[in-house]
């Protein structure tokens, strides 16, 4: 009769320590997955990293003399759309605001979603340009047909005089490109009137 095979407890320790640790690294590399994506958007949005531009709620307090080119692109990819600019390029002091709208048109027999990505370039412009109303990264629902401006307020902030590199920057271009949403979220229904009796 064999008798069962003893156990190292020094072993079997080692053994759950391991697996106490992958277990520990795992849940660790979940949560960074999900942590990744917002960290990233804030980075990007705080040093204008790629191209990512600013959110701001005020103008700022001063305009300067300097004037800086701004350059409009739009692009699609993938929705049936017809996207464009209002003008391609105007010419704007540095601390001034200005509102310019971009149009898009669906060109299917189909109510289309669209949701638009956006950077500018050169990538080091990204901390100075600041937009105060953008219809980025918002879904825009379009009927078959139906056309509808987009507005874009912004300025480039007075602080690209402080910076030795951003301050040779004399073209910015701000480009959108809209994506299809493949799952549109619901709109919400009209509430529906009480009857009186």
């Amino acid at each position: 009769m064999s008798s069962s095979p003893k156990v190292d407890p020094q072993l079997a320790r080692r053994h759950r320590n391991v697996a106490l640790s992958l277990t520990v690294f795992v849940a660790f590399m979940i949560g960074a997955s999900f942590a990744a994506v917002p960290f990233y958007d804030w980075f990007c949005r705080t040093t204008g990293f790629g191209g990512t531009t600013q959110i701001a709620t005020s103008a700022p307090d001063k305009k300067l003399e300097r004037k800086i080119i701004i350059r409009f692109d739009a692009n699609v990819a993938g929705v049936p759309w017809e996207f464009q600019p209002e003008v391609r390029e105007i010419e704007v002091n540095v601390g001034e605001t200005f509102l310019v709208h971009y149009f898009a048109a669906n060109l299917s027999r189909d109510e289309t979603v669209g949701t638009a990505t956006y950077n500018v370039s050169p990538p080091q412009a990204g901390l100075y340009f600041a937009k105060m109303q953008c219809f980025c990264f918002s879904e825009q629902r379009l009927a078959p047909g139906e056309k509808m401006p987009m507005p874009v307020a912004f300025f480039v902030r007075p602080e690209i005089e402080e910076d030795a590199e951003a301050r040779q920057i004399r073209t910015i271009t701000l480009s959108y490109t809209f994506f299809p949403v493949e799952k549109p979220k619901p709109v919400a229904a009209a509430p529906k009137p009480e009857r009186s009796n």
